[in-house]
């Protein structure tokens, strides 16, 4: 992550809610609450965030650049369920994860985003794509020092059709299984790129421009990181500041009319440097987490409608 942006969000977060942020409508969500600490000392900075689709209430997250390919999973209590090294990976600069299809029916795959270019420097930039690990009483005792092996990873690579752009945001369509960027911008609009699958590997493949989104922000679009929920109808993203959401028209059929509505900002709690987000499983709460060790998660829950009881 960029320093200055980083001094910007210092400076900016108690201006930032004060200027244009229009509360969500539907759905609306409860106030932030932490409701674990990750307790993996290997975990110092964790920058992407998705829900397990093979083992419910388990997250995967990674470290930003520095780390090595390495994920980890947890669950809603912070305790550790297994630490993995993607096989065949290389982690330049990786800052977001997401789950979808792939290449097997009915399996389900992470996705993990190489796509952090502080300096624009990126050619081309990266996904993973591996198999997700399967889980055992085992796997939560490995550590980093003796990490499992995934199955091997998929090296989609991908390039910008007009230039190079820095991004830390990762969201894969969970039915179509196509890539989104969203590029990470100070004081300006992010633009979101489309990768559509399925993908060759060893090609690269050139992403569509869909356009830009107006982030609601004094300073813009400095996304950190993003998620679609399970049933593709809401995307999920965030900033240092707040979580953003946006709801796919209910009759559209066409996922890419979600980028032309307006979003609604939501209080995420307190992060230290929030770069992650993502969907429950059941797409009921939004969990986020924060860079440095034993980062806070934290959820938000949508509040029940007028006339119906919160599930305790």
């Amino acid at each position: 992550m960029c320093l200055s942006l980083r001094l910007c969000a210092v400076v900016g977060v108690s201006f930032c809610l004060s200027f244009g942020v229009q509360r969500p409508s539907q759905p609306a969500y409860g106030p932030p609450t932490t409701i674990a600490t990750i307790k993996e000392k290997s975990i110092n900075e964790s920058s992407g965030l998705v829900a397990s689709r093979t083992s419910p209430g388990v997250y995967w997250t990674h470290n930003d650049s520095g780390d090595g390919p390495f994920i980890y999973a947890f669950d809603t209590r912070g305790n550790s369920r297994g630490i993995f090294r993607v096989t065949g990976a290389q982690a330049r600069d990786w800052e977001d994860i997401a789950a979808g299809p792939g290449p097997q029916a009915n399996k389900s795959y992470l996705y993990i985003g190489d796509i952090g270019d502080n300096n624009s420097a990126r050619d081309e930039v990266a996904v993973y794509r591996v198999a997700e690990p399967r889980l055992t009483v085992a796997t939560g005792k490995l550590t980093k020092a003796n990490a499992a092996a995934t199955e091997p990873a998929d090296a989609i690579r991908l390039k910008y059709p007009d230039g190079k752009h820095d991004a830390e945001a990762l969201l894969v369509h969970p039915t179509s299984g196509n890539i989104y960027i969203v590029s990470k911008v100070l004081i300006a609009n992010p633009v979101v790129y489309e990768a559509a699958a399925p993908f060759t590997t060893g090609k690269v493949v050139t992403m569509r421009r869909i356009g830009e989104i107006r982030v609601p922000s004094l300073f813009g679009g400095v996304v950190t990181g993003g998620s679609v929920s399970r049933d593709g109808r809401r995307v999920a993203l965030c900033d240092y500041f707040q979580g953003y959401e946006l709801v796919l028209p209910a009759n559209s059929r066409d996922f890419n009319d979600i980028w032309k509505v307006k979003m609604t900002g939501f209080d995420l709690g307190k992060r230290k440097q929030g770069e992650s987000i993502a969907y429950r499983l059941d797409g009921k709460a939004l969990l986020a987490t924060s860079e440095g060790k034993k980062a806070p998660l934290i959820q938000v829950e949508i509040e029940p409608q007028k006339g119906t009881k919160k599930k305790i």
